[in-house]
This record gives structure tokens, C-alpha cells and sequence, in this order.
């Protein structure tokens, strides 16, 4: 009886034996294949990814806590500033607020400078800025503070969705360079062939795109947040400028403003 002496086609590179055509195609078979092989390139590309997600929804989930903590809180303090009877119950209410707090901050910044400045009336400190430039000084510094600190974690979001698209797309063309040198050492081109491989190439690319969506959706909705949060810090130290420079709060009724502190 003749025998099939047919040498079998060898496996293209990064394809595991025994697999059928439709486990190919397979998006489980295809991670298994993406994840496969000692190519160090691929491997490090994908940390690289892994990385810039873990981080981004760190800074993520932080900002979010932060901004709801600032949000529920800020109406309340600077209500309950303005509702006191006179200035040292009202910074001693700023006193008692947590340290991440800063509505407080800043109110407690512009009455530091008040106090400061009255305290050394007749220096040449005071004599350079009057007390309603030392107070809006006190207060510009406070207010960048604050904003500044409301930034943290942006630029890593910013990059993160900027750049894992195209850090995938490296991936990708990586991993379908190294297929393409298995098919062609295999000598076939068969769907079967290529499924496997290039599927798993372009997992790649769908990982970059999986890191960067989220990022770049984050990014956008802090950066509204911290808008609507700054004009409320402008607004909060213009009042407070007005109220320990001059005593009054423009807008309000004598009545309802606490009386300025005395040194």
C-alpha cells in the first residue's frame, strides 16, 4: 500500500499546532497568540500600556473624590462664612475644616494678610503695599495655589490619551511584521494562516485605544470641573478682598456680613 510521503506544512511562527481555522479566529485564541513568543519589543510595548491605565485610573478615581468632596462642600463654607456674626468666629469655622478644604484655605490666607498687615503698620513692608494690595496679593497666591493643585494628575491623563493610540499602533506593527516573516518562512497564505497572527496584532491596537478613551474622557470632564471650580475660587476671593480691605462685602446687606477682626 503507497504511504503519503507528503512532508506536513510546519506551523506558522506564533500559531499553536492543532488549531482549526475557526479557533483561530477566535478572540481568545487571538490574546493567547498576542501574549505568546519571547518577543521582547511586543512584551514591553504592552507593559508600557498597562502601565499608563493603572495610572490613569488612579488619577481618575482620585480627582473624582476630590472634586465631589470640593463640590459638596464649597456652597456650605462660604455660606457659613458670611453668615457669621463677626470675622474670628468665621475664621475659627475655616479653622475647624479639613486640610484639603480650600475655600477655607483662602479665607484663611486674606485673614492671615489682614492681621499681618495691621500688625506691622508703619514698616517699610507697609508702606510698599497698601493693605488692600497685600490682601489681593495673599489672595492671588491662594487662588493659584488652589488651582494648581486642582491640575494634579491632568498632564499624566492628557498624555496617556495622546499617546496609547499610537504606542498600540506600534504594537500592532510589530507583531504583523513578525507574522508576516512566519507566514512567508511557512510558505502559506491560507486564511487560517493569517487569522491568527494578524488578529492578534491588531489586539494592539485595540488595547492602545482601550487605554486612551478613557483618559482623554477624564481629562475632558475634570477640566470642565476645575473650570466651574476656579470661577467659584475667583469669585469667593473677590468678596474676600472687598470684605478685609475695605469691611464690606460688595452685593450684601450690612446686616448679614460678619464685622472685620481687630488686631
Amino acid at each position: 500500500m503507497l504511504q503519503d510521503t507528503t512532508p506536513a506544512a510546519a506551523p506558522v511562527q506564533g500559531i499553536e499546532s492543532g488549531v482549526t481555522g475557526a479557533e483561530a479566529f477566535g478572540f481568545d485564541h487571538m490574546v493567547r497568540e498576542m501574549l505568546a513568543g519571547n518577543e521582547t519589543v511586543a512584551g514591553i510595548i504592552f507593559l508600557i500600556l498597562i502601565i499608563q491605565s493603572l495610572a490613569a485610573w488612579y488619577y481618575t478615581i482620585v480627582n473624582w473624590v476630590r472634586n465631589a468632596r470640593i463640590k459638596s462642600r464649597a456652597d456650605k463654607v462660604m455660606a457659613t462664612f458670611w453668615q457669621t456674626t463677626n470675622a474670628q468666629e468665621a475664621i475659627r469655622f475655616m479653622e475647624e475644616q479639613p486640610k484639603d478644604e480650600p475655600f477655607s484655605k483662602i479665607a484663611l490666607d486674606a485673614a492671615e494678610a489682614a492681621a499681618h498687615h495691621q500688625r506691622h503698620e508703619g514698616s517699610r513692608l507697609v508702606e510698599a503695599l497698601n493693605r488692600s494690595e497685600f490682601i489681593d496679593r495673599a489672595l492671588r497666591q491662594a487662588v493659584v495655589r488652589e488651582s494648581s493643585r486642582l491640575e494634579n494628575g491632568q498632564t499624566l491623563l492628557a498624555t496617556v490619551g495622546s499617546t496609547a493610540p499610537f504606542i498600540g499602533l506600534l504594537g500592532t506593527v510589530w507583531k504583523i511584521y513578525h507574522a508576516l516573516i512566519g507566514i512567508g518562512a511557512t510558505g502559506s497564505a491560507s486564511i487560517d494562516a493569517v487569522a491568527g497572527p494578524v488578529g492578534a496584532a491588531l489586539i494592539m491596537t485595540a488595547v492602545g485605544l482601550a487605554v486612551a478613551i478613557p483618559a482623554v474622557i477624564a481629562f475632558n470632564a475634570f477640566n470642565r470641573q476645575n473650570r466651574t471650580i476656579n470661577a467659584k475660587f475667583d469669585a469667593f476671593a473677590h468678596d474676600l478682598h472687598d470684605f478685609f480691605a475695605i469691611g464690606a462685602r460688595i452685593g450684601d446687606a450690612p446686616a448679614a456680613k460678619p464685622k472685620p477682626a481687630q488686631a
